[in-house]
């Protein structure tokens, strides 16, 4: 045995806790290439392998030969706090810095100046943050020990879960000092996505077959740069994959109602949207299941809870979007549940990987949906900029001169909503194109082409691996070799345990309660709307003089929508209603009076609806699109409500320009005086001068609509404006 195997194992034993821990192929030989030979290694191992193993002993062997910290680049707040407490254990002095602990900084940076931490967490966008690249970075590059990019699929726009900032870290790893080791690791990377990873950590390097180390633990070395890639076999003994296609989201529901207490253990359940995930969670919360949702949107001290309660098995379930994936840390997971695909194989293995790492058994199901296609398309282009937005933001920062810009600021000045325009100058940042500077953006003055052919060849790949998904779900062969081949792993064989190897071993009647249960979870109605409070930033630029909070007597009050139509019940026949392409002057938007059933429900929002006071009438928007439907509505409202139907506000001119959705600035000017009071609602409004009155319309989006519908109607004398919408965008 090497001085260095020795030691690598004397640490390896402290940190699992046992006198009998050995290292699983490749381990060691990632350890030796990063420790001795000072060398870049792309480890690509199953999830449960122990790659945090490699690289927590790797850093104390450095620290040990005098070397500074690591810097370990993380995704996601939950895996940092993972890490920081799995470092804790192993006895690796571990801290971080993120958006969630702001206020720990100025310690962080007292430890480390006094050489106290063994490896720092930062997020990839910190790496950008001008503080930080500009005046803490530099000190920590002279001295840094080891860089370790975790999830490093996320480097390639390639992979299923590109992260425009991790690409920038091809221009940190261009300015380590000469020896600096760095280790890339991923479960999840097929044959394209590591040969991206290997060029960005190395742009001199390409994946060197004769470098790579095999599951077994062979090294063929051939010194230089290239990049030592160590790969091993991905299959997961311990799950048991299954496929259960039911017909509806009623059905799905009813099985998990019906089942979730024959799943084993504790797990997680997840959903394609945030609404789905926080209505399933709902639903079996009221059945008397101990589950919790978990999203994007669930607030960050709520989730930290919600982890621990799931690590200690105190909930049966978390209902998660995929803001709860890579490297939430649970080994004994029972199970993973899936309601709706994942768009690719590739990005389901890397959820259901969550499963089982501690465990002989898990069980894995995944719960198809019609819908899932829809919404697979939104994502995939979703991270791709379009030429004609990426060249108005370059034009907006070049025209302001060189100084700074904002990003409330530029919002103002190119039609594009907060996210997708943080994403969109990610990619020109990386690109070269702008640069984050302190007070916001700048253009760099740098030549920029539009990558089409590139944009074309990833857009074709994402609709590949969605082809690939539903193969997935229709395959008669082993789903985890389907799963194994789909990452290009040549090991892959039948795993005897799934649904296709052998029977399906998940039930799948439903229980007649249950049935009624999910039926009546569905068909719930009434969505809050909630009124605007502020004029967007960078209004006046665009010929609307307000600014700062709208009044409160010249705002909406609460108002209620039917569904959402990311609702799993009315969401979905609302999507089907508005699902119709927009007008063009050769055709004509679908339009109909509402149906019975879908009257019925909007009846029973206004009898569940809980104003201050009733509404005294009636007024309409005028829809351009869908005028008979919305008249259906009034018409049924002030029938029900014995309330008089006044008519409809008038547009102004055209009235409202160009698409729906766009960013708050634009959408509020496209609208801003195109509705008008006509001469005949003029009069009947002074009836009910002084009463609220009840503002109907087809769908809400923006919401300036009817922020600016309302706003008029107020000044003409309503006492307040209550607005209903069959639908709510999201």
């Amino acid at each position: 045995m090497t001085d260095t195997r020795a030691s690598a194992l004397a640490v390896l034993r402290t940190l699992v806790g046992r006198d009998d821990a050995d290292f699983h192929d490749g381990q060691f030989e990632a350890i030796e290439t990063l420790v001795d030979q000072r060398r870049r290694a792309l480890v690509v191992q199953r999830t449960g392998w122990g790659k945090s193993a490699v690289y927590f002993v790797a850093t104390l062997l450095l620290r040990q030969r005098g070397a500074g910290p690591t810097i370990l680049v993380s995704p996601l707040l939950a895996l940092m706090r993972d890490q920081v407490a799995a470092a804790a254990r192993a006895g690796v002095r571990a801290v971080s810095i993120n958006s969630s602990n702001a206020h720990e900084w100025n310690d962080v940076l007292r430890q480390l100046a006094a050489d106290e931490v063994d490896v720092l967490l930062v997020s990839p966008e910190r790496l950008n943050n001008p503080s930080f690249r500009d005046e803490q970075l530099p000190a920590l590059i002279s001295r840094v020990g080891l860089l370790v990019v975790d999830e490093a699929h996320c480097i390639s726009d390639w992979g299923h879960d590109f992260r425009p900032d991790y690409r920038r870290l091809r221009e940190l790893i261009a300015t380590l000092p000469p020896g600096v080791p760095v280790l890339a690791t991923t479960a999840t990377a097929n044959s394209r996505v590591v040969q991206d990873v290997a060029e960005q950590l190395n742009s001199s390097a390409q994946v060197d077959s004769s470098a790579q180390v095999n599951s077994a633990g062979d090294s063929r070395e051939t010194g230089g740069t290239e990049v030592v890639t160590i790969r091993g076999p991905l299959a997961r003994a311990s799950l048991r994959l299954g496929v259960l296609r039911l017909p509806d989201a009623k059905a799905r529901l009813a099985w998990l109602l019906s089942h979730l207490t024959d799943l084993p253990g504790s797990g997680i359940i997840y959903t394609l949207t945030v609404s789905a995930a926080e209505d399933t969670a709902r639903l079996l919360r009221e059945a008397g299941h101990a589950v919790r949702a978990y999203t994007g949107q669930t607030d960050t001290a709520e989730r930290e809870e919600s982890e621990q309660l799931l690590k200690n098995n105190e909930v049966k379930a978390l209902v998660a979007t995929s803001a709860l994936g890579m490297g939430f840390d649970k080994p004994d997971l029972g199970f993973v549940l899936h309601l709706g695909a994942p768009s690719s194989p590739v990005a389901y293995y890397q959820q259901v990987g969550r499963a089982g790492r501690a465990t002989a058994n898990a069980d894995v199901l995944l719960l198809p949906g019609p819908e899932d296609e829809a919404i697979w398309q939104y994502f995939a282009t979703a991270s791709m900029p379009s030429q004609a937005r990426a060249e108005a933001v370059i034009g907006a920062l070049r025209a302001h001169g060189g100084s700074p810009l904002s990003t409330p600021a530029l919002e103002a000045r190119v039609d594009l909503r907060r996210t997708p325009l943080e994403l969109l100058l990610k990619v020109l940042d990386v690109d070269g194109a702008v640069r984050r500077v302190k007070g916001g953006w700048i253009a760099t003055g740098e030549p920029w082409f539009y990558d089409a052919d590139r944009y074309e060849r990833i857009a074709a790949a994402r609709v590949a691996e969605q082809q690939s998904m539903i193969e997935y779900e229709r395959t008669t062969g082993c789903r985890m070799e389907f799963l194994q081949r789909s990452l290009d792993d040549d090991t892959a064989v039948p795993c005897g345990r799934c649904d296709t190897c052998t029977t399906a071993w998940y039930p799948s009647h439903l229980d007649g309660q249950a049935q009624s249960a999910a039926a009546a979870s569905l068909d719930r109605v009434g969505v809050l709307i909630e009124p605007r409070a502020q004029w967007p930033v960078g209004a006046a630029s665009l010929g609307v003089d307000v600014r700062g909070n709208i009044p409160p007597t010249e705002r909406l009050s609460p108002g209620r929508a039917l569904a959402r139509l990311t609702d799993l019940g009315w969401g979905g026949r609302l999507r089907e209603m508005f699902s119709t392409a927009e007008p063009s002057p050769t055709t004509s938007p679908a339009d109909s009076p509402a149906s019975a059933a879908l009257l019925s429900a909007c009846i029973r929002v206004l009898a569940e609806w809980d104003w201050d006071e009733r509404p005294a009438a009636i007024v309409s928007m005028p829809s351009r699109r869908h005028p008979q439907l919305v008249d259906s509505v009034a018409r049924t409202f002030a029938e029900a409500g014995r309330l008089p139907w006044l008519g409809s506000l008038e547009l102004a001119g055209d009235g409202p320009v160009g698409p729906s959705g766009g960013n708050s600035a634009y959408r509020l000017a496209s609208v801003w005086n195109q509705f008008q009071i006509g001469p005949e609602l003029a009069e009947r409004l002074t009836e009910y001068a002084s009463r609220p009155i009840l503002l109907i319309d087809d769908i809400a989006d923006s919401r300036w609509t009817l922020t600016v519908a309302g706003r008029l109607l107020i000044r003409q004398g309503a006492s307040a404006v209550l607005p209903f919408t069959l639908a709510l965008r999201s």
